[in-house]
């Protein structure tokens, strides 16, 4: 697992060759210097590395075309003028206001001009079409069930003059409405203005589409991918579709990273002949789901259709993702133009491909065909210069030969000794050399962890390096550094052969185990082998150990390092950036959890980046002098970041301000109440600290304290279910109530408009109507039915998973969603006399004048989500 160098005492070693002797100054001795001009040749070399990854990260290196490029080459700067126009000119994308509609009439109005100047080769067809539906589904984990009526969704079909509807096609889906309070530039306005600039290039390109391309612009993706579900279960062209490219944004720019692909790997392997620029990592699929949060993909992939497909998705700039921050001045250089030729490209390969098949076909042809395709393949990017992409099967091998060599080595390199003796010392070696090896990695992580901790205790003040990433780069490596290099130091203390004549075999065998290991992928170890070959080759040449030797170690592995590097740092990035909006966990441990979090993956990362170094230079590095010179650094840095605020305009905190409004019958108030959360680690109480005018507003304290205010309950949040579990300790305000009533003649109300009929089994059916009162920007009605119930007319007549909080009764949540001037009808059917509680929730994006004043006092530093929730509860 390690370099064994010599089983006598490394200090007797030293003075042998001269090199114990004190410097003259700072009392290092020579093999301390040595050990200095390593640690800052690699950190220059990193350094360099670093550089090379950030501009790959961030698209430095793609030259953005500008409005006045040939018309038949993608331009990002035409598409960002269509992501002004959306996010900038049209006030609010959201379901319930207006400037939704706008954005949809402002889509069908470029999608004529296009048809207008389309050559007579080309067929141009736009529907304007109306989804409604129902139905059941898992998000977050929860089981809720869905009903929507009248969301829009623009279709765009592009296809020779000789095509027909019965054609296999390639779906490119977008969804033009943005989240709550936000602008939606990058979410997914850019995803928009991608298609939109796509559909003109494939117009004034000349090209002629092999098979149908449809651009789907759905209405309804942020509740809950309501329009693509529309699309999937109702539009003509659903069997069609032969494969799809979802695009999404998690974020502002940046990576433009395939997150899903599937079903089978076609869809993967199209994408790595065909994209351009390819950012793709097969780990993506495994970690995704993890993430709060679902797209469209589900719905065409998963859900209904079962529809090979790439998920594509802006992942960086993560901190401005569904905040009003969301601007076009927000979207990073290069990102859209990379995309859009990627995409472009991929669109040519799948209309292009004779696997493209409708959905008949590809039932026909049966699973016995498409056999070897049901797998996922294993893929990834290298700098989004090339992609490298085998199958699963192809996996299992290559993926064992490093296991093979790791476990066979060692008794491989003695085979010319037989003795029992050798062989049991060589068991011994290769059990202790493992146990060494772990042991480095998990300290790796634990050291970072461990030192994140102390910091907050010491502080008080928890991500501190949120506004600032490269301070958590700071603090952490140089602590993961000491983890990796502490089972060096027992090494020398503690040496894993004690039979001399074998040292030479052992310090072979043990680099080999170390190398064959790996720290993550396959690939490691394919540059570790070379480099293993050219360090022994050179020990050869020199005759000992040198920095001169260890040069011939390092330079093999560069460009798997840079890989290393490229990966870990845009995975700490973007977890970094995820920390603001995972969920405020319950103190004391939940304080913690973020810089823990980042502390970890930081340390995993270092060991994936220095890791593979350490059996070689880790003889270097292993050294008392060193290890406190990064404690030092450590130190300081910690103290350091201290004196940092977490949050900036450029990276704010989230804070979600509900007016919670209590209703009985349809024209009184109950009770009115501001209700405060975060979804970060950072309390409340930090939030009003400091933001004076806003505690001045609420008449806090200076001392708040949670155990005297009041909190705000789990049914308090029901408009915003299921994202209710990453709030923790949210806060209740009293509110005046007569600005509500100046503003609402009435109020969200539930109400039965049939008498109740008994059936011979004894079932009672309640037909119940939803009014929605004088509400002005709905965006979604929660219902939350707990009771007797064996049926309804949701859902096609499918009762979802009931769900049960805190030990309380079985709890059927239904969403609602759509504008209409009808009210929501609906009957439940119970199969005892026992009464039915129906609790209503109505989100209406409209604040009252006080509330939109109290918002107005948080610093530039938040954001602030607000909204207007009606309650009310019925019994029947």
């Amino acid at each position: 697992m390690y370099v064994l160098i010599s089983t006598e005492t490394p200090g007797r070693d030293l003075e042998s060759k001269g090199l114990g002797r004190k410097m003259p100054i700072m009392g290092l001795s020579a093999g301390d210097v040595s050990g200095f001009k390593l640690l800052i040749l690699l950190a220059v070399m990193y350094g360099l590395m670093s550089t090379l990854a950030y501009r790959v990260m961030y698209m430095k290196f793609i030259t953005p075309l500008g409005v006045d490029a040939p018309l038949d080459r993608f331009s990002e700067a035409r598409a960002v003028e269509h992501v002004r126009v959306l996010s900038k000119e049209i006030d609010g994308r959201q379901e319930g206001r207006q400037g939704l509609h706008d954005a949809a009439r402002y889509i069908k109005t470029q999608l004529e001009m296009l048809k207008e100047r389309a050559g007579s080769n080309v067929r141009i067809e736009i529907e304007d079409t109306i989804v409604n539906g129902s139905f059941n589904m898992i998000f977050l984990g929860y089981s809720l069930s869905m009903g929507y009526r009248n969301h829009t969704n623009i279709i765009l079909r592009i296809s020779s003059v000789d095509s027909q509807d019965t054609d296999p096609s390639v779906l490119v889906n977008g969804h033009f409405d943005s989240p709550l309070g936000s602008p939606g530039a990058g979410d997914c306005g850019s995803c928009v203005a991608s298609m939109l600039e796509i559909a003109r290039l494939t117009v004034d390109s000349g090209w002629v589409p092999t098979r149908p391309i449809i651009f789907l612009f759905n209405g309804a993706e942020e509740l809950f991918m309501l329009g693509s579900h529309g699309f999937m279960t109702t539009h003509k062209w659903r069997d069609t579709i032969g494969a799809f490219i979802n695009i999404e944004a998690s974020g502002t720019g940046g990576l433009d990273l395939v997150c899903q692909s599937g079903p089978g790997s076609w869809p993967s392997l199209v994408y790595a002949q065909s994209a351009l620029y390819p950012m793709a990592h097969s780990a993506a699929q495994d970690v995704f789901p993890s993430f709060p949060g679902d797209t469209d993909y589900r719905m065409f992939a998963n859900d209904y259709g079962k529809i090979p497909g790439l998920d594509v998705i802006f992942i960086l700039g993560g901190y401005f993702y569904h905040t009003s921050y969301d601007t076009v001045e927000r979207l990073l250089p290069g990102s859209i133009q990379a995309r859009g030729d990627n995409i472009f490209s991929l669109i040519k390969a799948f209309a292009n491909s004779s696997e493209l098949q409708t959905a008949f076909e590809r039932e026909s042809r049966g699973a016995s065909t498409h056999k070897s395709d049901d797998e996922r393949a294993v893929f990834f990017d290298y700098l989004s210069w090339f992609l490298v992409l085998y199958s699963r099967r192809q996996a299992m091998v290559l993926h064992s030969i490093p296991v093979a060599v790791y476990l066979f080595m060692p008794f491989l390199l003695r085979l010319g000794n037989f003795g029992l003796h050798c062989w049991i010392a060589t068991v011994f070696d290769f059990i202790k050399g493992m146990l060494l090896h772990a042991v480095g990695v998990i300290l790796a992580a634990l050291v970072p962890m461990i030192f994140s901790i102390l910091r907050v205790l010491f502080s008080g003040h928890a991500m501190n390096w949120f506004a600032h990433p490269y301070l958590a780069f700071m603090m952490f490596v140089p602590c993961s550094l000491v983890g990796l290099l502490i089972p060096r130091i027992v090494l020398r203390s503690f040496p894993l052969s004690q039979d001399v004549s074998a040292l030479k075999s052992s310090e072979q065998a043990y680099i080999v185990a170390g190398l064959s290991g790996g720290f993550l992928t396959f690939s490691v170890s394919v540059f570790m082998l070379p480099a293993w070959i050219c360090f022994c080759l050179s020990l050869k040449s020199f005759g000992h150990q040198s920095l001169r030797s260890t040069a011939f170690y390092v330079i093999p592995l560069v460009p798997s390092l840079t890989y290393s590097v490229y990966f870990g740092g845009f995975l700490a990035q973007f977890i970094i950036e995820k920390m603001g909006m995972m969920g405020s966990l319950p103190p004391p441990h939940g304080y913690f959890i973020p810089d823990v979090i980042v502390a970890a993956a930081i340390g995993i990362v270092t060991g994936l980046c220095v890791g593979p170094l350490i059996p070689v230079l880790g003889h270097w590095l292993a050294r008392s002098a060193i290890i406190k010179f990064l404690l030092h650094v450590t130190v300081l840095s910690m103290a350091l970041s201290s004196q940092f605020f977490p949050y900036s305009i450029d990276a704010p905190k989230r804070v979600i301000f509900q007016h919670t409004i209590l209703t009985a019958d349809a024209g009184r108030i109950l009770d009115s109440s501001y209700d405060f959360s975060v979804v970060d680690s950072n309390s409340l109480n930090y939030v009003f600290k400091h933001a004076p005018e806003v505690a001045k507003e609420l008449k806090i304290g200076s001392e708040l304290s949670f155990g005297t205010t009041n909190l705000s309950s789990r049914e308090d949040w029901m408009a915003i279910y299921p994202l209710v579990d990453l709030f923790s300790r949210s806060l209740k305000f009293p509110a005046r109530s007569d600005d509500i009533l100046e503003q609402y003649r009435y109020f969200p109300h539930l109400s039965s408009y049939r008498p109740q009929m008994i059936s011979g089994s004894g079932n009672r059916k309640v037909h119940l109507e939803l009014s929605l009162g004088s509400s002005k920007e709905v965006w979604v009605a929660i219902l939350n039915i707990t009771g007797p119930l064996s049926n309804w007319s949701l859902a096609n007549s499918v009762l979802p998973a009931p769900e049960a909080f805190k030990g309380g009764p079985p709890s059927y949540m239904c969403r609602l969603s759509g504008t209409s001037p009808d009210n929501w009808t609906f009957w439940l059917e119970a199969s005892s006399s026992e009464a039915i509680r129906i609790e209503v929730a109505v989100l209406d994006q409209y604040l009252v004048e006080d509330a939109r004043k109290l918002k107005a006092l948080f610093p530039d530093w938040v954001d602030v989500i607000a909204y207007s929730s009606f309650l009310s509860s019925y019994i029947f």
